[in-house]
């Protein structure tokens, strides 16, 4: 079995960007265990000098789920053109950690097209600062707008909920083929 920890990069209640991950984590492909963090807000704002034994309890909510994936999967907005505040400060709290060094990490983008490319430069960069593994060939779009949500949270277009069970197929097999051993 695969972990991929799955993390939103938007608060916001009604967002495409976790109703996608959401819908990913209950449509795994066989042999994924895909887990949404869910807890964003919850995280302090980054202190380095609130980087030290022990953090604080979010803090170690989010390294210890990241320890226990295997690969993470991203879906964050574009603020701005830039990643969201908050999201930002989720990744300011990998850095002091070895969480992500070595892991195997890829992106969606649900925005439309020419939407989003800011905010994954951005990413790009820390995931490269943090030495995680960007599967580049697993970053893709799959637009999702608001008429596909569901009451329920979830992706109702059929198309769009194989694309993202196939997505996870794909990174559990890349990481799979880089894991050490």
């Amino acid at each position: 079995m695969t972990r991929i920890l799955l993390v939103s990069g938007s608060t916001r209640a009604g967002s495409t960007n976790t109703a996608a991950l959401r819908t990913a984590a209950a449509h795994p492909p066989p042999g994924v265990e895909a887990v949404l963090h869910d807890a964003l807000a919850a995280l302090p704002a980054f202190n380095p000098d609130d980087d030290v034994e022990p953090v604080p309890a979010a803090v170690r909510a989010l390294r210890a789920a990241l320890a226990q994936a295997e690969a993470v999967v991203f879906c964050t907005p574009e603020y701005a053109g830039a990643l969201p505040g908050s999201f930002k400060n989720l990744l300011d709290w990998t850095v002091g950690g070895t969480e992500m060094t070595g892991k195997p990490v890829a992106w969606i983008n649900v925005a439309m097209p020419g939407r989003g490319e800011g905010a994954h430069a951005e990413l790009r960069t820390v995931l490269g600062y943090v030495t995680a593994v960007l599967l580049a060939d697993c970053c893709v779009r799959i637009g999702v707008g608001r008429e596909v949500i569901g009451s329920d949270g979830l992706v109702t277009d059929p198309a769009i909920r194989a694309r993202l069970t196939q997505l996870l197929a794909d990174v559990a097999a890349r990481a799979r083929a880089t894991a050490p051993g």
